[in-house]
Protein backbone atom coordinates (compact mmCIF):
# COMPACT_ATOMS: atom_id res chain seq x y z
CA UNK A 1 0.00 0.00 0.00
CA UNK A 2 1.16 3.16 -0.54
CA UNK A 3 -0.54 6.38 1.84
CA UNK A 4 -0.11 9.97 0.77
CA UNK A 5 -0.45 12.86 3.28
CA UNK A 6 -0.89 15.46 0.50
CA UNK A 7 -2.96 16.96 -1.78
CA UNK A 8 -0.15 15.84 -4.96
CA UNK A 9 -2.30 13.23 -6.27
CA UNK A 10 -0.94 10.47 -8.41
CA UNK A 11 -0.42 10.40 -12.67
CA UNK A 12 -2.47 7.78 -14.22
CA UNK A 13 0.78 5.95 -15.20
CA UNK A 14 1.35 5.25 -11.45
CA UNK A 15 -2.28 4.71 -10.74
CA UNK A 16 -1.86 2.33 -13.66
CA UNK A 17 1.44 0.31 -12.60
CA UNK A 18 0.29 0.48 -8.84
CA UNK A 19 -3.21 -1.49 -9.78
CA UNK A 20 -1.10 -3.84 -12.10
CA UNK A 21 0.98 -4.72 -9.32
CA UNK A 22 -1.86 -4.94 -6.62
CA UNK A 23 -0.76 -2.08 -5.10
CA UNK A 24 -3.54 -0.05 -3.39
CA UNK A 25 -3.45 4.02 -2.95
CA UNK A 26 -4.85 5.97 -0.26
CA UNK A 27 -4.70 9.81 -0.62
CA UNK A 28 -5.36 11.43 2.72
CA UNK A 29 -5.16 15.16 3.80
CA UNK A 30 -2.18 16.73 5.67
CA UNK A 31 -4.09 16.34 8.44
CA UNK A 32 -4.90 12.75 7.80
CA UNK A 33 -8.53 12.77 6.88
CA UNK A 34 -9.62 10.46 4.56
CA UNK A 35 -10.06 11.45 0.58
CA UNK A 36 -9.99 8.24 -1.69
CA UNK A 37 -8.85 4.61 -1.97
CA UNK A 38 -7.50 3.75 -5.37
CA UNK A 39 -7.63 -0.21 -6.10
CA UNK A 40 -7.31 -1.94 -9.43
CA UNK A 41 -10.08 -3.83 -10.88
CA UNK A 42 -12.01 -6.09 -8.47
CA UNK A 43 -11.33 -9.71 -8.96
CA UNK A 44 -12.62 -12.61 -7.71
CA UNK A 45 -15.47 -15.02 -8.23
CA UNK A 46 -19.53 -13.86 -8.27
CA UNK A 47 -20.40 -16.82 -6.59
CA UNK A 48 -17.92 -15.70 -3.83
CA UNK A 49 -19.56 -11.94 -3.42
CA UNK A 50 -22.87 -13.85 -3.95
CA UNK A 51 -22.24 -15.69 -0.45
CA UNK A 52 -20.92 -12.74 1.26
CA UNK A 53 -24.54 -10.71 0.44
CA UNK A 54 -26.23 -13.75 1.40
CA UNK A 55 -24.31 -14.08 4.62
CA UNK A 56 -24.96 -10.31 5.40
CA UNK A 57 -28.55 -11.17 4.44
CA UNK A 58 -28.61 -13.64 6.95
CA UNK A 59 -28.78 -12.48 10.75
CA UNK A 60 -28.14 -15.70 12.27
CA UNK A 61 -24.87 -15.88 9.95
CA UNK A 62 -23.65 -12.17 9.59
CA UNK A 63 -24.44 -12.03 13.85
CA UNK A 64 -21.52 -15.05 13.70
CA UNK A 65 -19.35 -13.19 11.70
CA UNK A 66 -19.70 -10.31 13.72
CA UNK A 67 -19.56 -12.11 16.94
CA UNK A 68 -16.18 -13.42 16.11
CA UNK A 69 -14.50 -10.04 14.74
CA UNK A 70 -15.91 -8.37 18.55
CA UNK A 71 -14.44 -11.16 20.28
CA UNK A 72 -11.40 -11.12 18.69
CA UNK A 73 -11.00 -6.79 18.97
CA UNK A 74 -12.10 -7.18 23.28
CA UNK A 75 -9.45 -9.85 23.56
CA UNK A 76 -6.82 -7.70 21.64
CA UNK A 77 -7.96 -4.15 23.89
CA UNK A 78 -7.43 -6.61 26.46
CA UNK A 79 -4.58 -7.62 26.17
CA UNK A 80 -2.87 -4.60 25.39
CA UNK A 81 -3.57 -3.40 29.24
CA UNK A 82 -2.54 -6.73 30.24
CA UNK A 83 0.57 -6.04 28.93
CA UNK A 84 0.81 -2.12 30.02
CA UNK A 85 0.19 -4.34 33.39
CA UNK A 86 3.02 -6.40 32.63
CA UNK A 87 5.94 -4.01 31.43
CA UNK A 88 4.86 -0.72 32.91
CA UNK A 89 2.88 -1.78 36.19
CA UNK A 90 4.66 0.49 38.29
CA UNK A 91 4.16 3.45 36.12
CA UNK A 92 0.37 3.56 36.07
CA UNK A 93 -2.80 3.35 38.32
CA UNK A 94 -2.89 -0.60 38.06
CA UNK A 95 -5.63 -0.91 40.03
CA UNK A 96 -7.95 0.96 37.59
CA UNK A 97 -6.27 -0.73 34.33
CA UNK A 98 -6.81 -3.98 36.43
CA UNK A 99 -10.86 -3.13 36.56
CA UNK A 100 -10.80 -2.64 32.62
CA UNK A 101 -9.43 -5.38 31.94
CA UNK A 102 -11.08 -7.70 34.12
CA UNK A 103 -14.43 -5.76 33.16
CA UNK A 104 -13.74 -6.54 29.29
CA UNK A 105 -12.77 -10.46 29.92
CA UNK A 106 -16.78 -10.72 31.70
CA UNK A 107 -17.55 -8.95 28.27
CA UNK A 108 -15.83 -11.47 26.46
CA UNK A 109 -18.32 -14.04 27.88
CA UNK A 110 -21.47 -12.24 27.12
CA UNK A 111 -20.13 -11.84 23.41
CA UNK A 112 -20.50 -15.73 23.21
CA UNK A 113 -23.88 -15.41 24.96
CA UNK A 114 -25.16 -12.81 22.46
CA UNK A 115 -28.00 -13.65 20.36
CA UNK A 116 -28.39 -10.46 18.51
CA UNK A 117 -26.66 -7.96 16.56
CA UNK A 118 -28.38 -5.28 18.94
CA UNK A 119 -27.39 -7.31 21.59
CA UNK A 120 -23.85 -7.32 20.82
CA UNK A 121 -23.62 -3.70 19.98
CA UNK A 122 -24.17 -3.19 23.24
CA UNK A 123 -21.43 -5.62 24.44
CA UNK A 124 -19.33 -3.86 22.61
CA UNK A 125 -20.06 -0.81 23.58
CA UNK A 126 -19.71 -1.82 27.32
CA UNK A 127 -16.18 -2.98 26.92
CA UNK A 128 -15.24 0.35 24.42
CA UNK A 129 -16.48 2.53 27.19
CA UNK A 130 -13.97 0.11 29.68
CA UNK A 131 -10.94 0.03 27.44
CA UNK A 132 -10.82 4.23 26.62
CA UNK A 133 -11.68 4.90 30.56
CA UNK A 134 -8.16 3.44 31.01
CA UNK A 135 -6.54 4.34 27.65
CA UNK A 136 -4.77 7.63 29.56
CA UNK A 137 -3.02 5.64 31.68
CA UNK A 138 -1.38 3.77 28.02
CA UNK A 139 0.66 7.20 27.37
CA UNK A 140 3.24 7.10 29.04
CA UNK A 141 5.21 9.75 27.97
CA UNK A 142 4.82 13.61 26.87
CA UNK A 143 1.56 14.01 28.99
CA UNK A 144 1.20 17.46 28.73
CA UNK A 145 0.55 16.76 24.85
CA UNK A 146 -0.88 13.69 24.52
CA UNK A 147 -3.46 13.80 27.35
CA UNK A 148 -6.70 10.98 26.76
CA UNK A 149 -10.33 12.51 28.19
CA UNK A 150 -12.50 10.90 26.18
CA UNK A 151 -12.95 9.46 22.47
CA UNK A 152 -14.16 11.80 19.89
CA UNK A 153 -13.96 12.47 16.36
CA UNK A 154 -15.44 14.18 12.95
CA UNK A 155 -13.58 16.08 13.83
CA UNK A 156 -11.13 14.61 16.88
CA UNK A 157 -10.81 17.53 19.28
CA UNK A 158 -7.19 16.90 20.71
CA UNK A 159 -3.95 14.88 19.33
CA UNK A 160 -4.80 11.90 20.69
CA UNK A 161 -8.03 11.64 19.06
CA UNK A 162 -6.11 13.01 15.78
CA UNK A 163 -3.75 9.94 16.34
CA UNK A 164 -6.81 7.12 17.08
CA UNK A 165 -8.63 8.61 14.05
CA UNK A 166 -5.50 8.29 11.41
CA UNK A 167 -5.14 5.17 12.67
CA UNK A 168 -8.53 3.79 12.16
CA UNK A 169 -8.19 5.58 8.65
CA UNK A 170 -5.37 3.60 7.94
CA UNK A 171 -6.47 0.34 9.28
CA UNK A 172 -9.82 0.60 7.35
CA UNK A 173 -7.58 1.03 4.50
CA UNK A 174 -6.06 -2.05 5.48
CA UNK A 175 -8.42 -3.92 5.62
CA UNK A 176 -10.45 -2.82 2.70
CA UNK A 177 -7.24 -4.09 0.99
CA UNK A 178 -7.25 -7.37 2.65
CA UNK A 179 -10.44 -8.42 1.50
CA UNK A 180 -10.66 -7.04 -2.01
CA UNK A 181 -7.41 -9.28 -2.58
CA UNK A 182 -9.27 -12.25 -1.80
CA UNK A 183 -12.41 -11.15 -4.16
CA UNK A 184 -14.66 -9.77 -1.30
CA UNK A 185 -16.78 -6.84 -1.84
CA UNK A 186 -15.03 -4.14 1.01
CA UNK A 187 -18.17 -2.16 1.23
Amino acid sequence: NIVSFSYRGASPALMGACAQREVHLCFLTPGGRFLARVCGASRGNVLLRKEQYRVSDDPDRSHQAARNMIFGKIHNGRWVLERMLRDHGMRVNAPEISAASRQMQGQLERVRQTGSLEELRGVEGVASAAYFGAFDQLILNQKEDFRFSGRNRRPPLDRVNAALSMAYTLLSHDCASALESVGLDAY
